[in-house]
């Protein structure tokens, strides 16, 4: 009898720690495509900085679940671009650590996200000696991403444009239009919004 009280507990506290999670986890990406498309550029790094701590706690209040650790590496990238300079290194680097250990916990979470992420932070950051950049490691990570989510629009917007950067304007043409065309994700209008812009601008210099 015990037992089975202490399993209609767990139940029923299961569906209520998920939707805790949901919704904190909309929440920091709403704010963070606020402050990536909405805040002036000079008013960015302060804001991601206050969102990296959040993003944090975030983690903290949920161990061992992928999801937390991918928007702790979006917002720390997000926060390096940001930032700029050497001081953004070692964000990058912590960035790409809870990517790293998202993927060990669950490498298909949000759609494969750990690994678009981690493609681009491969192919935009520096290479050695300052940091990590691998224009190879970015395309299998990037590669990765859309086998995984094959019609998402950011990992055919980041393949498409890790093409641009390596000259391949064909192929990267075909992907960035497969971005722009890509279906809205729900509650993530000011995100897409923003990503469209983005694909409308590489789109226009090819």
């Amino acid at each position: 009898m015990r037992w089975m009280v202490l399993m209609m507990v767990w139940v029923t506290a299961t569906p209520l720690w998920a939707a805790a999670l949901a919704a904190e986890l909309a929440d920091i990406q709403h704010r963070w495509a606020e402050i990536q498309y909405q805040l002036p550029e000079d008013e960015r790094e302060k804001a991601f900085e206050k969102l990296a701590s959040e993003a944090e706690q975030f983690v903290a209040d949920y161990p061992n679940r992928a999801e937390p650790l991918i928007w702790q590496g979006i917002v720390l990238s997000t926060y390096a671009g940001a930032r700029g300079g050497l001081g953004a290194l070692g964000l990058v680097k912590d960035a790409r650590k809870s990517l790293e250990a998202a993927i060990a916990i669950d490498d298909r979470a949000l759609h494969g996200s750990a690994y678009t992420s981690l493609g681009s932070l491969y192919y935009q950051v520096p290479g050695w000696p300052l940091s990590f950049g691998d224009d190879k490691q970015a395309q299998q990570y990037l590669q990765k991403a859309l086998a995984i989510n094959p019609e998402g629009i950011d990992p055919n917007y980041f393949f498409g444009d890790f093409l641009l950067e390596q000259g391949e304007e064909a192929r990267a043409r075909i992907y960035l239009n497969k971005a722009l065309n890509a279906q809205p994700r729900p509650g993530r209008g000011i995100a897409d919004g923003g990503r469209r812009q983005e694909i409308s601008d590489r789109l226009g210099i090819l």
